[in-house]
């Protein structure tokens, strides 16, 4: 206050009796109102205030950041769309193998006489199931993997392979998509049903029970392949030649994805043919995945080719599906 007034006379000096500056204070303060006094008191200080600088760097700041954090799920996401629009009718032959033991021929023969009007018949949940549990299989496992490294003192390994199991946990939640997927394709099922809707109008009444049915096999084959794929792929691409171009690098992540999915298929094979067998059921007993196991190697004469029919058409489908998700993803996570 008393610099106020030594600046504002021009007379005052800073080593003024306080006593009279205190009178002056209250005087002022009586004959004038707060705000103007106030506003006059603060000039100087917002005189020397620097200005508060606005930047459009500043302001996409946090959109940039949200995007950069999102970008794991948004690249799987589309890498999940890519592959499926492309693979579909060749896993449509699969699955037809898978659910009744044929031959590829057969199977072939199967979708011919269904037409071409219905070879895309049930895409739209195995495009919504694998948009969505991509998404969450690469998105979520970075996420957790950062967050058990923070809080769990454990070796590198052991942390992302516990990320991995939980993302595969995670995916199963949209199992009904799966099991919808499974009853379109299913030519027996043709007759009840036409689209996802009224699939999923079929299975209400049996109750929520009946949309996970299946869900064993599902999360053991999302979180040991997780563990597998995430566990793996990185020393295969350390083998594949040095990429010194943006194509070489392409075709290295293809590679890499399709080697890892192709043995993956294989090994999962059997797994994937009591799924298909449990979720082709629509009511009845809730059977037991080993009481399914049996009933499928006693139909098949016990014999390890039976049950592998169709992984070879799996093997190439797998190479390629997921030479196409992990390219694409890669690619993604580059230009994003």
């Amino acid at each position: 206050m008393a610099d106020f007034f030594y600046k504002a006379s021009g007379t005052l000096t800073p080593e003024l009796d306080m006593k009279i500056v205190l009178k002056l204070e209250t005087w002022l303060k009586k004959s004038f109102p707060k705000k103007i006094l106030s506003n006059t008191m603060d000039s100087e200080a917002h005189e020397k205030r620097p200005p508060i600088l606005t930047s459009s760097k500043q302001d996409i700041a946090p959109h940039i950041a949200n995007v950069s954090e999102m970008k794991h799920y948004l690249c799987g996401c589309c890498a999940a769309f890519n592959n499926i629009a492309i693979t579909f009718p060749i896993q449509k032959v699969l699955f037809r193998q898978q659910l009744y033991g044929i031959k590829t021929r057969d199977a072939v023969l199967q979708l011919r006489r269904d037409g071409f009007r219905n070879l895309y018949r049930g895409i739209l949940p195995p495009l919504m199931q694998k948009t969505t549990t991509l998404a969450l299989m690469f998105g979520l496992y970075e996420d957790l993997s950062c967050l058990l490294r923070k809080h769990i003192s454990t070796p590198e390994f052991a942390t992302r392979s516990l990320a991995a199991v939980l993302a595969g946990t995670t995916e199963a939640i949209f199992t009904p998509l799966e099991r919808v997927q499974t009853l379109l394709q299913d030519h027996k099922h043709h007759d009840k049903f036409t689209n996802t809707y009224q699939a999923f109008k079929a299975l209400k009444c049996h109750g929520i029970r009946e949309y996970y049915r299946g869900l064993v096999p599902v999360l053991f084959r999302n979180g040991f392949s997780n563990v597998l794929f995430f566990g793996l792929r990185g020393p295969i691409k350390e083998y594949l030649p040095t990429a010194t171009t943006h194509s070489a690098h392409l075709v290295n992540d293809f590679i890499c994805g399709g080697l890892l999915g192709a043995m993956l298929g294989i090994l999962f094979f059997p797994v994937n043919v009591v799924k298909t067998r449990m979720q082709s059921q629509i009511g009845g007993e809730f059977q037991s995945f080993p009481k399914v196991f049996q009933k499928i190697w006693l139909e098949r004469d016990r014999k390890l080719t039976n049950l592998f029919r169709g992984a070879h058409l799996n093997y190439h489908r797998s190479l390629i599906s997921w030479g196409i998700i992990n390219a694409t993803y890669e690619f993604l996570l580059k230009i994003i």
